[in-house]
């Protein structure tokens, strides 16, 4: 599983990949620099060697950062996934489990007050206020 998280935590795209190969990682970071719009200074990964020649292709300028403990927010960002999987027991094909990820992605970044939707909202009840909000425009 691939995961794209800005410096403020907010979760911008999720791959789920059956191989972590080359393709896979320039499939997704492809992705993640045309929804960012930005070019990155710092991209922060584990040290998976697959991401340092798609990384030198796509993003030459940026920071390669893979210390030890450097991608521990991002790590921690997904444990809130699996404790809501283990309960589930998984998922049974890759096409329900991307879906999956990428819905709890965006209610995580509601919860965390990342869009304009139910911010006026005790934090508590901003979900609630969002999917109100969400409701009314649909």
């Amino acid at each position: 599983m691939y995961r794209a998280v800005d410096q403020h935590g907010q979760v911008i795209d999720v791959l789920l990949a059956t191989r972590r190969d080359a393709a896979a990682a320039r499939r997704f970071f492809t992705r993640v620099l045309r929804t960012l719009k930005v070019i990155p200074s710092e991209v922060v990964t584990d040290a998976a060697p697959v991401y340092i020649a798609v990384l030198e292709e796509l993003v030459p300028a940026a920071w390669h950062h893979v210390e030890q403990y450097a991608n521990n927010p991002i790590e921690a960002d997904h444990g809130r996934l699996k404790h809501r999987l283990r309960p589930m027991r998984g998922l049974q094909t890759d096409e329900t489990a991307q879906v999956v990820i990428a819905g709890h992605a965006f209610v995580q970044n509601l919860r965390r007050g990342h869009y304009e939707l139910g911010t006026e909202a005790l934090p508590g009840l901003r979900i609630a206020a969002a999917f109100t909000e969400l409701a009314k425009a649909i």
